[in-house]
């Protein structure tokens, strides 16, 4: 595991104000979840009111990830330079504007517009906190940081089910975007309050141009290795869990909505439970020197036996499954942390990022390509069920393709002296 150098120990909060400073930044990516996964309770509606078809329902969700994904590489440059306090604050701003501007959509393409602009906005409520606790917080502690960060945001994808099937007769889909916009910017003034200013380094300064840039981050041989999986298997556990598992339930497994986001509530529930494990047992593993490349690649074949028994069954695979597959994915979610473990801290921001670009732009694209896939299938006859079945299977093989890629890089490095 790194080393904590004595610059760095300067920096490590006492644990009151590391508790403070996580709940903080707890509180907006809670909202960037919530945000990010409403769109798959809102389906049905969206569905009727704008007759959209599956592509359009796949880049309407993708749009958000879209947005997201446009400013991962000047977002990492600016976390690096200006620190989590000033760069979260600014993009919040867009976040809100986002919220305001899908409320008062009339069309389409207004609200797809609006989705991106809010992807924008929340794309650094992930990456600001992880950015700060590399340098806040201890190594061990940043694993477990990371997994509750994640636990944070199933915790608002929970709240994006249930909790907004019944706030829809009161509020509307308008009314919920404009109350999500206000929150938002409660969150600001939490952040505004209790997140540290950031304290340059000196090395920063003195640093080669090429230092401050993302070609030595690209080239990393950890990075590369983790990239095949970050862009598709991680991004599709979260297009999944964001998207197609309520259109799964509703179209394939016959579910009505109601149903189905009691569906979508237990799959993020059953997240949040598997994130708050990671969390607990994350220190005692790195303790005992277990890297997380071992445990993706004991762990994540799991989800393609989930995958497969989902499209054997069919309409008989409803919510217990998509659970099954999402949690069997988590092991993927270690990889984000330990892409930060293995730069150097001063390239955090940007390191994190760079992999967020990847996964985000897995998510886009897997979330537009099944919807496609759905759509496509149609041309050829086949009916809802066949479809589903399809564009799923083809996912699957993408994702097997993706770890085999991962595995032949983890055997490689294993043989290496030293490995």
């Amino acid at each position: 595991m790194t080393p904590v150098k004595a610059s760095q120990a300067d920096d490590l909060l006492p644990p009151l104000v590391a508790v403070s400073v996580f709940l903080a930044f707890a509180l907006a990516y809670f909202l960037s979840a919530l945000i990010r996964a409403v769109t798959a309770t809102l389906s049905p509606v969206l569905s009727a009111e704008l007759s959209l078809q599956a592509s359009d329902l796949g880049l309407l969700a993708g749009g958000y990830f879209f947005g997201f994904a446009l400013t991962q590489l000047p977002l990492g440059s600016w976390l690096d330079r200006f620190g989590p306090r000033r760069v979260i604050l600014a993009f919040l701003g867009v976040a809100v504007l986002g919220c305001a501007a899908f409320a008062m959509a009339t069309s389409f393409s207004g609200l797809l517009a609006a989705r991106v602009l809010t992807g924008m906005g929340v794309s650094a409520c992930l990456m600001a906190p992880l950015t700060g606790y590399r340098r806040w917080l201890l190594p061990a502690t940043q694993l477990r940081a990371n997994s509750w960060m994640l636990m944070t945001g199933s915790l608002g994808m929970v709240a994006s089910t249930l909790p907004v099937q019944w706030l829809m007769p009161v509020l509307g889909w308008r009314g919920l975007f404009w109350s999500l916009a206000a929150l938002v910017l409660l969150s600001m003034l939490v952040l505004a309050a209790l997140v540290p200013r950031w304290r340059k380094e000196p090395s920063a300064v003195v640093a080669a141009p090429e230092a401050s840039g993302y070609g030595a981050i690209w080239r990393h041989p950890y990075f590369r290795q983790l990239a095949p999986i970050g862009f598709i298997n991680y991004g599709g556990m979260v297009a999944v869990q964001t998207l197609w598992a309520g259109p799964w339930m509703v179209q394939v497994a016959g579910y009505t909505p109601q149903s189905a986001a009691f569906g979508l509530f237990a799959i993020n529930l059953c997240m949040l439970l598997s994130f708050w494990l990671w969390g607990m047992v994350n220190p005692h593993l790195s303790r005992r020197g277990i890297p997380a490349e071992r445990l993706i690649a004991w762990g994540l074949p799991l989800s393609f036996v989930v995958l497969v028994s989902i499209v054997v069954l069919g309409p008989r695979a409803g919510w217990p499954l998509w659970a099954a597959f999402c949690v069997s994915s988590t092991f993927v979610s270690l990889s984000q942390p330990a892409v930060a473990l293995a730069l150097p801290a001063a390239a955090a921001g940007r390191a994190l990022s760079a992999y967020n670009l990847v996964i985000f732009a897995g998510v886009f694209l897997v979330q537009w390509a099944i919807g496609g896939l759905v759509d496509a299938f149609a041309l050829l006859g086949w009916d809802t069920v066949a479809r589903f079945r399809g564009a799923i299977t083809v996912f699957g093989l993408c994702c097997a393709s993706a770890y085999g890629v991962f595995l032949l890089g983890y055997r490689r490095q294993r043989a290496a002296p030293g490995g």
